[in-house]
């Protein structure tokens, strides 16, 4: 039997985490959207349980990838789906008003998950908002005692999410051949 990694996808609504998922899903991917009213976010839909999908590696493993709910309302989520989650890759939207304070909520409301786990943050829409730019991201993270890779990525483009995936695979294989 193949073996199976849970990877989670968080960041704010609007951030990617459904595109992000839909962009490697060899299934067609769990969405659980309704209808957006929060008038803050230029948006249709908003997830408000998870988002679901899967992709299987080269070498036959299988990755489930589960996206969170981005508002601070369904935190509650949270918390289920890191259960058992080897992997987070936070999605930063980099045109929001204050995306440091974006990435603070997601350091600190996955600290326990972060501490355990490989992790990734994702910036989106650098090209057009280029400010803050990734070492201010680095030196956030830094300060938080945060150590993990931080790089720009369109989640439309299924290259830039299998990149963010391999960059969580290489922490958990160098974690592993480090272990007694």
């Amino acid at each position: 039997m193949a073996t199976e990694h849970k990877i989670l996808f968080t960041g704010t609504m609007g951030a990617g985490k459904t595109t992000a998922i839909a962009a490697i899903s060899e299934v067609d991917p769990l969405r659980t959207e309704v209808r957006n009213t929060d008038t803050s976010v230029v948006k249709a839909t908003t997830t408000v349980g998870l988002d679901y999908g899967e992709v299987t590696l080269d070498n036959g493993e299988k990755l489930r990838l589960y996206g969170t709910p981005g508002q601070k309302r369904f935190e509650f989520m949270w918390n289920i789906l890191s259960r058992g989650a080897l992997g987070l890759v936070i999605l930063i939207d980099n045109s929001r008003p204050d995306p440091l304070a974006d990435l603070d909520v997601y350091l600190d409301g996955f600290r326990e998950l972060i501490a355990e786990a490989a992790c990734v943050v994702a910036v989106g829409r650098t090209e057009t908002h280029p400010v803050p730019d990734l070492d201010a991201f680095a030196q956030r993270m830094e300060a938080k005692g945060v150590v993990c890779p931080v790089l720009p990525a369109n989640v439309t483009r299924r290259d830039d999410v299998l990149q963010l995936l391999n960059l969580l695979l290489l922490q958990l294989e160098s974690r592993t051949a480090v272990q007694p």
